[in-house]
């Protein structure tokens, strides 16, 4: 387990090489400050979802550190990677939207899969053919950090985790710099056995993990408490997780984490994340000097037009919740 163990750690703590497979050593930074632009108070950025296609005005509301963009799927059941299963990699309008977003100063982080559609692992046949086509829309987007959000029947499937596993660790072997992240399903309970088994998969094939980053949100209809109580009580039991699977301190362990809520009126009915729980969830995450904070998303950071139906249900366009444009983004930036 020792060797397993620093396989995390590489990316949080800067322990030396050794255990084969990427070569990231101590300079090899955490996410939290892979920007140039300033880190806020507490160690703890600000790194929300973007559309990677469709421009917003709430993008760059809270002056992000990283923008995470949605998403790299399979277009088809071709093992080619595109953006929404729709547009090139290379899309020029998608590339000059990847350069606004860069330009003043943030950076940008390619999450593969997410809910919707086949992620690249279901449909690629072999470790090298889906190490190429992450490696495609990571060149495209002209960025060494990867996210991948992976959730419904992608996470239950053992065969796509242990290639996705096996192409992560050939990607890394290949380009030392890249920084992997997991975004998993949560309950207040913590990960599940499926999301465990993934990232002990991960950590079988030598994937260096930078961040493990919890999705708080829609944990059921059982769940009808405060969602800003709720966030912590997850992110306390995957803490455990995480510092236990990864053989960790408990400062690492909070440092490798990341907390993305879904903002306003949730997938499940009675959830409603509001902006004193963004506030709640983002002291928390400095108390505890977790890595980043993030949001599920720009594009919802908004309130709804008046008359707009059924803002009980969540909407994809706004959030549901009476607040001011980009008002999200500056509780989670603190």
């Amino acid at each position: 387990m020792a060797g397993l163990a620093c396989g995390f750690a590489l990316t949080v703590s800067g322990c030396s090489a050794g255990s084969g497979g990427g070569s990231g050593g101590g300079s090899d930074a955490a996410p939290a400050s892979s920007s140039s632009r300033a880190v806020a108070s507490g160690g703890t950025s600000y790194a929300p979802y973007v559309s990677a296609t469709e421009a917003v005005g709430t993008d760059t509301a809270g002056s992000p550190t990283t923008y995470n963009l949605a998403f790299v799927i399979a277009k088809g059941s071709a093992c080619t990677p595109a953006w929404d299963g729709t547009h090139a990699v290379d899309d020029p309008a998608v590339a000059s939207r990847i350069a606004r977003l860069k330009k003043p100063g943030g950076s940008v982080r390619v999450s593969f899969g997410g809910e919707s559609g086949k992620e690249l692992a279901a449909t690629c046949t072999g470790a090298s053919a889906l190490a190429r086509a992450y490696g495609e829309a990571l060149d495209a987007a002209g960025t060494d950090q990867a996210d991948f959000d992976i959730e419904g029947d992608e996470l239950t499937d053992s065969a796509s985790v242990a290639l996705r596993s096996r192409a992560i660790a050939l990607l890394q072997r290949q380009r030392p710099r890249l920084k992997v992240t997991f975004t998993l399903p949560v309950m207040p309970s913590g990960l599940d056995s499926d999301g465990l088994r993934l990232l002990e998969s991960a950590n079988t094939h030598d994937v260096q993990v930078s961040s493990v980053n919890i999705m708080t949100m829609n944990y059921g209809e059982s769940y009808t408490g405060d969602m800003g109580d709720y966030a912590e009580t997850s992110a306390k039991a995957a803490h455990t997780q995480v510092k236990k699977v990864f053989a960790l301190s408990d400062a690492a362990a909070w440092e490798g984490m990341a907390l993305t809520s879904m903002i306003g009126v949730n997938d499940v009915d009675g959830e409603t994340f509001s902006l004193a729980d963004a506030a709640q969830v983002r002291s928390f995450a400095e108390d505890r000097h977790i890595g980043w904070v993030s949001m599920w998303s720009t594009f919802r950071d908004r309130p709804c037009r008046p008359g707009t139906p059924d803002q009980s249900d969540a909407l994809t366009n706004c959030s549901g919740v009476k607040q001011s444009p980009g008002a999200f983004a500056k509780a989670f930036s603190g």
